[in-house]
């Protein structure tokens, strides 16, 4: 029951920091000991440029903050590999190569070792061909992350996910608004303000254009709801739950597609209101979620993700491919991602076979091939 309550009190906290970014810092600690890590982070990682920004980070000596995002970056086998990794899954270094060889990397020794750390578990939060953000809980038990460490990242980050993406259209600390009701109208996206019922209790601006211009969403009977009949029922259960409280609607599910006639993407993310200072965006505190709707963004994959595709390669391989094809050698691949020579000669006999190539340079000419707009 006591850990039932403290995630409770978790979720309703990650909302509210959706609301007052300030409070990150203390939603990173108590995610941090509810999955059983000693620190935790949000960043996010330029994969083509190998750099990292560090949005908010709980439990971690500022000193290897600043190696990670000066040096340590390269080596990191989770951010070199973000073409493989699923939105919102659980993932450690562990998962990615035998955990055999990730003690003998460079990003080991060097830089977890000295703290005591044993592996990292991350969730990705958003990705895009060039870029990711996630959350990162640190560990020091000598052994990979366990199945409850994982269960209980994978309930958290959905959350944490959705929050932030809320904040960013809000973006508050950009707002010079006297009120919460000032800034909301002035949101480009669409926002409605909805009953556990679904009625409509405010919308936006935005909200309004959308509803007169567009078929996306639709008012019936004072309701909330789409011409999808899918959508319609899942927009009903969610806001439903969200009267029940900020846990209840964990299991539904609070980031829904939407899809005009004209085949137009949206995205709809709801922000329970059920609690803390959220609900002073209601009024008289009749509305029990926000719902944020915009256009979905097209996200292309990156050239490394169609070759992994096409010649079934594992995250290693891809990177020894990588490597190779950007630093010319096997010494110096293996210097740059930390791991033997010995390492780098297996795998890249796996590429040869996988790819049918006989030399390096077969090796180039499949990496090009990917890279240009137009095959030979």
């Amino acid at each position: 029951m006591r850990d039932a309550e403290r995630f409770s009190a978790l979720i309703g906290d990650i909302y509210d920091a959706a609301l007052d970014p300030s409070r990150w810092a203390a939603v990173l600690a108590q995610t941090a000991r509810l999955v059983g890590g000693q620190a935790a982070a949000l960043h996010s990682t330029d994969v083509a440029n190998k750099a990292a920004t560090v949005a908010c980070i709980y439990g971690m000596d500022p000193r290897y903050q600043k190696l990670y995002i000066d040096k340590y970056i390269k080596f990191d086998p989770v951010t070199t590999a973000c073409n493989f990794l699923e939105i919102g899954a659980p993932i450690a270094a562990g998962d990615l190569l035998r955990y055999d060889e990730f003690l003998e990397t460079r990003f080991h020794r060097e830089w977890m070792r000295p703290q005591g750390l044993a592996d990292c578990l991350h969730a990705i939060l958003d990705k895009s061909a060039t870029s990711l953000a996630m959350l990162s809980i640190s560990r020091d038990e000598r052994c990979s992350p366990d199945s409850e460490a994982r269960r209980r990242m994978r309930l958290i980050a959905p959350h944490i996910r959705r929050a932030m993406l809320v904040g960013k259209v809000i973006d508050l600390t950009k707002t010079e608004t006297a009120t919460l009701a000032d800034t909301l109208d002035g949101l480009s996206a669409g926002m409605f303000l909805v009953e556990a019922s679904g009625r409509l209790v405010h919308a936006n601006a935005a909200g309004h254009v959308m509803l007169k211009e567009t078929d996306i969403l639709r008012v019936s009977g004072g309701r909330l709801t789409t011409d999808d009949r899918r959508a319609a029922r899942t927009l009903a259960d969610i806001f439903a739950s969200a009267g029940n409280g900020d846990t209840a609607i964990g299991g539904k599910g609070i980031a829904v597609p939407l899809v005009a006639r004209d085949g137009e993407r949206y995205v709809a993310h709801l922000l329970p209101l059920t609690s803390g200072d959220r609900q002073r965006a209601g009024e008289s505190n009749a509305a029990v979620a926000a719902l944020f709707v915009h256009k979905a963004a097209l996200v292309t994959s990156c050239p490394s993700e169609a070759i992994a595709k096409a010649h079934c390669l594992t995250p290693t391989e891809l990177r020894v491919l990588v490597a190779i094809v950007e630093l010319g050698g096997i010494s110096e691949a293996a210097e740059a991602m930390g791991v033997a020579r010995t390492t780098v000669k297996t795998h890249l006999g796996r590429l040869y076979q996988k790819i049918g190539a006989r030399h390096q340079a077969d090796l180039v000419k499949v990496v090009a091939s990917f890279s240009s707009p137009f095959r030979g």
